[in-house]
């Protein structure tokens, strides 16, 4: 089969790799339908990530199952599957709450941006929609594979409730997947920090309120000039950089909560000055697999529709310019079809 690969910052490439098999009995393999880049590829791409041999890419992955293990009882060959970039038996403690991105069992899922895929702990990993969905739906259920799902995560950790203000830091897909989320979740007004008018014009269709252009210590400002400075009741921190988390902490009001969903690179938190804050934290590696079902199910009745963060559609073997047009900011988010 063939499947992306990065050599070195700057360096992927589309290769032949050997078709993947069954490794042990929870296993599935399945056929990509749909695959796609990651802002946190871009950590690789861009060298904030050393890249020290070649590494097979892709985390976010729909397809159709072809072959599972003898122990897979719940997922058959034939079904349209999404599942999470972190593989879990759904089963173990953390699992049944909630938060099967931290399986004591769990296994990253890499290598997705191909034309195949080994799938662990098939059954607690992947979930199977009622039939082969439409073909216009399959960018929407791609995102429920991360962006949308962590996107969700953001909100639920904010613990964004109706009426609320919320304010977004981040215009990437999950940031305004997280705008989608907070809408969903009743906020009154939303505030999302961007610079960049087609993500504003998205964001504002999710459901923004307001934009808001400045950054760091400024962009807070503004946002508690926009709330009587008093600040957000909830923040969604998207990013995952030092001056996101002090800005998303800045922004937020005593008594709120900041969702981080975006993964720290650099972020070091001063813990006296957190303590006066009275802001909550909570986040990590969003549970894609507990929102699933009640994803799945919105996107299929049309209540959602978070494919509109793929701005690009490429083929697989046109990858390479997925990542630069990611890393150039001249796309959200790149689609790829194998």
């Amino acid at each position: 089969m063939r499947g992306t690969v990065i050599y070195a910052p700057g360096d992927v490439r589309l290769e032949d790799r050997a078709d993947p098999r069954l490794i042990v009995p929870t296993d599935a393999i399945i056929r990509i339908s749909a695959a796609c880049v990651c802002g946190s590829d871009l950590w690789d791409y861009r060298g904030v990530n050393p890249v020290t041999r070649p590494v097979p890419m892709g985390h976010e992955y729909v397809g159709v199952v072809e072959e599972v293990g003898s122990d897979v009882a719940t997922i058959k060959p034939g079904q349209f599957v999404i599942g999470s970039f972190f593989a879990s038996d759904n089963t173990c403690p953390n699992c049944r709450a909630g938060y099967q991105s931290s399986c004591v069992h769990r296994e990253l899922v890499g290598g997705a941006q191909a034309e195949a895929l080994r799938v662990p702990l098939a059954d607690g990993t992947l979930v199977a929609t009622p039939d082969l969905p439409a073909p216009e739906l399959i960018p929407s259920l791609l995102t429920l594979s991360d962006v949308m799902g962590t996107g969700w995560f953001a909100a639920v950790a904010a613990q964004v409730k109706p009426g609320q203000t919320v304010a977004v830091v981040g215009d990437g897909a999950v940031g305004l997947l997280g705008v989608l989320a907070a809408s969903r979740f009743g906020a009154e007004r939303i505030i999302v920090m961007s610079r960049h008018e087609t993500r504003q014009k998205l964001a504002t269709e999710y459901g923004a309120t307001d934009i808001v252009t400045e950054r760091g210590d400024e962009g807070a400002a503004r946002i508690k000039e926009l709330t009587g400075g008093i600040g957000a009741d909830a923040v969604l921190e998207c990013v995952g950089t030092a001056e996101s988390m002090r800005q998303a902490v800045a922004s937020t009001r005593p008594g709120g909560y900041v969702g981080y969903v975006g993964v720290p690179h650099g972020v070091r938190l001063n813990g006296e000055e957190l303590f006066f804050t009275h802001v909550g934290l909570h986040g990590g590696p969003a549970p894609v697999r507990r929102f699933l079902p009640e994803l799945i199910d919105l996107v299929l009745k049309g209540d959602i529709n978070p494919g509109k963060v793929f701005d690009l559609t490429l083929p697989l073997d046109q990858v390479a310019e997925g990542y630069r047009a990611m890393s150039e900011r001249r796309a959200i988010k790149a689609l790829l079809q194998p």
